[in-house]
């Protein structure tokens, strides 16, 4: 069934034709419900459209290098741990607790210690000392209270063979006049305001470390930071001092830091003696400070956000208004004609 669309009006829909224009309503329809553009389509649309795809491209692009930077970190810690040759597998994770000749630290000194327990035990303590602890072996509570009740963590990556290489390496040095995990020869001079103040800026990253390494701030808190204080990744450090029993324990750890997130970070960069000494001057001074209060920091940092987004808001609401506007302008403009008419 044809129908005649010049006949045909619906009201609400569709205005009544011109009475004068039966012929061509169609036309006229369509010259009112679809008219033509002041500005070629898309015109004005392209300098904001093409910064919306910048923005979304970039995006994105953080996204993705975010995700891969995870991967390829975890990638490393599992890897790192199974590839290392044995010297450089007790260089990351044993020298922070443990020496070869040259004194006690956290843990005790391993020079000669195959002639002290046979290599099986030492092999299954390796394995899992908790577990050793736990069962009420002498020995091993005897190491337990010597290190003030701090037990020694399961290394990462220990298989029987890895014990057993480590058992090698401790002999062979132990013959050694000077072993090269002799430790970190730590000064015993008094600490100065000098040491203090280098200590607070190597803390802050206002002074570089030499090897190029991450502050301290980017993930450690500390007592007396500015206002948005430091990164919540690390524990609060205002009295590592004290956790760990002084200066020689914590200066070892400094030397060749123990965790999974700052071995990576610091294997290739190390801390120099001098920053150790200035670092561990500053911990010390904050021995008797209160913990810094992370609800300040992240208060400010919501406040600091709400406004970042608020401008963010004008910003966007500023650069989009006219987005739609040469044809929304041209269909009030019909209306208001035809309402007139």
């Amino acid at each position: 069934m044809r129908v005649a669309l010049n006949n045909l009006s619906v009201e609400g829909i569709l205005p009544a034709p011109h009475p004068n224009r039966s012929g061509a309503a169609s036309s006229w329809h369509a010259a009112q419900w679809c008219p033509t553009p002041a500005t070629p389509v898309g015109e004005h649309l392209r300098p904001r459209g093409l910064l919306a795809t910048l923005f979304l491209c970039g995006t994105q692009l953080f996204l993705s290098t975010v995700i891969l930077s995870t991967v390829f970190l975890s990638t490393c810690l599992i890897t790192s741990a199974l590839g290392q040759d044995t010297p450089d597998y007790f260089r990351q994770n044993c020298i922070s607790c443990h020496t070869i000749g040259g004194g006690r630290l956290t843990g005790p000194d391993l020079k000669d210690v195959t002639k002290r327990q046979n290599r099986e035990w030492l092999t299954n303590f390796l394995l899992n000392p908790r577990a050793v602890i736990d069962s009420g072996d002498p020995y091993a509570k005897k190491i337990f209270e010597e290190a003030r009740n701090v037990p020694m963590p399961t290394p990462p990556g220990i298989t029987p063979e890895r014990a057993a290489n480590l058992l090698d390496l401790i002999e062979a040095e132990s013959l050694l006049e000077e072993s090269q995990f002799k430790g970190l020869q730590i000064s015993t001079d008094p600490f100065t305001d000098l040491d203090r103040a280098r200590g607070r800026d190597v803390f802050r990253g206002t002074q570089r470390l030499e090897a190029g390494g991450s502050a301290c701030i980017s993930c450690h808190s500390m007592y007396g930071l500015p206002a948005l204080g430091g990164g919540r990744l690390g524990p609060d450090l205002t009295n590592v001092y004290e956790r760990l029993k002084g200066r020689a324990a914590l200066s070892a750890w400094l030397m060749a830091p123990g965790t999974e997130t700052m071995q990576p970070i610091f294997k290739n960069h190390p801390l120099t003696a001098e920053e150790i000494q200035s670092l561990v001057a500053y911990f010390e001074s904050t021995t008797a400070e209160p913990p810094a209060d992370s609800s300040r920091g992240q208060v400010t940092f919501l406040l600091s956000g709400l406004a970042g987004a608020i401008v963010g808001v004008f910003f966007l609401d500023a650069m989009w208004k006219g987005r739609f506007q040469s044809v929304r302008r041209t269909l009030v403009e019909a209306n208001t004609s035809r309402g007139e008419s």
